[in-house]
């Protein structure tokens, strides 16, 4: 599992019929930080997720394993919208706080 941020959506009018209907999402993975961590890709939505939100994201064979890519071509799915994030006894995250989120 994958933190990552939602940075903007990808829109694509043709695509294989297996991936109509689905939600596109432009996603960079952040540490917990918020500061980036490797090159942004592009993954289903599967929660529906908004921009600026920190979601998990998981990718390889386990992306298809949610009810809305289950058969699917997908590398990269959204499966969870993070509320908070607890490490070393302390709060890390809170969506409530998080300025980024839209």
């Amino acid at each position: 599992m994958i933190f990552a941020r939602v940075t903007g959506t990808v829109v694509c009018t043709l695509k294989d019929e297996k991936l109509v209907g689905s939600k596109l999402l432009l996603v960079q993975p952040v540490d917990l930080a918020g500061s980036s961590k490797g090159s942004p890709l592009v993954a289903v939505d599967s929660v529906g997720a908004g921009e600026g939100e920190l979601v998990l994201i998981v990718q390889g064979s386990s992306a298809r394993q949610t009810s809305k890519t289950d058969g699917r071509p997908v590398d990269a799915v959204i499966f969870a919208i993070v509320d908070t994030v607890e490490a070393n006894g302390k709060t890390a995250f809170k969506k409530s706080e998080d300025a980024n989120a839209k």
